[in-house]
């Protein structure tokens, strides 16, 4: 499977809290909310659309999935609901328990934390099938697939707005890391929809 690295992420690369003002508060964080008033449907959602077309299952740290998990599953007979629903899903957590996560969204498979995660997550993107296998959110666990190079591919809605710190998905381990950009769409909103991938080794 590829790897799809999918955030909302602000100019100064914060991606902590997107959707709402109690999503995550650590550190103070007191934005929480701040890329509801850039979306575009349109665009923005196009992008969503096209991109969740060719995923065939989605992965989440503990803390995004949580939030999605007690927001999906009571909107059933929504059409994207329903995609979400119907998804098999699979969450890092050292602190779930496997029961607990199947049993609160469908679908729903746990990966240990650590090491062991990132083997399972290596032998999925192996052995997975060519679809894709997006990661929303979850910044910790993005960073953790940036840094060991499982990434494939990167779809980043960049909003116009400075949040002066927060949580990042990139490590800040002093690696350069080349990319291509593939696409960029403006959407209307100031938003930059950009798809970009790791960069050839020379």
């Amino acid at each position: 499977m590829r790897i799809i690295l999918s955030d909302f992420i602000s100019l100064d690369g914060v991606s902590q809290a997107p959707g709402g003002p109690d999503e995550d508060t650590d550190g103070d964080f007191a934005h929480g909310g701040w890329s509801g008033p850039y979306f575009d449907p349109e665009a923005m959602g196009a992008n969503i659309g096209a991109v969740m077309a060719r995923t065939d299952a989605l992965l989440f740290g503990r803390r995004t999935w949580e939030g999605m998990a007690a927001a999906w599953p009571g909107r059933a007979g929504d059409p994207f609901a329903d995609q979400m629903n119907s998804f098999p899903k699979y969450v890092a957590s050292h602190t779930l328990a496997a029961d607990d996560a199947s049993s609160r969204w469908n679908n729903t498979t746990l990966l240990a934390g650590g090491g062991e995660a990132m083997d399972a997550i290596r032998s999925l993107r192996a052995d997975g099938g060519d679809g894709g296998l997006q990661v929303w959110g979850s910044t910790s666990l993005a960073a953790q697939l940036v840094a060991a190079d499982l990434v494939d591919e990167y779809q980043l809605m960049i909003e116009p707005i400075l949040l002066g710190g927060g949580k990042r998905v990139f490590p800040s381990d002093g690696r350069a890391r080349p990319l291509e950009l593939v696409s960029v769409t403006q959407a209307a909103t100031g938003v930059l929809i950009c798809a970009y991938r790791p960069a050839p080794s020379a």
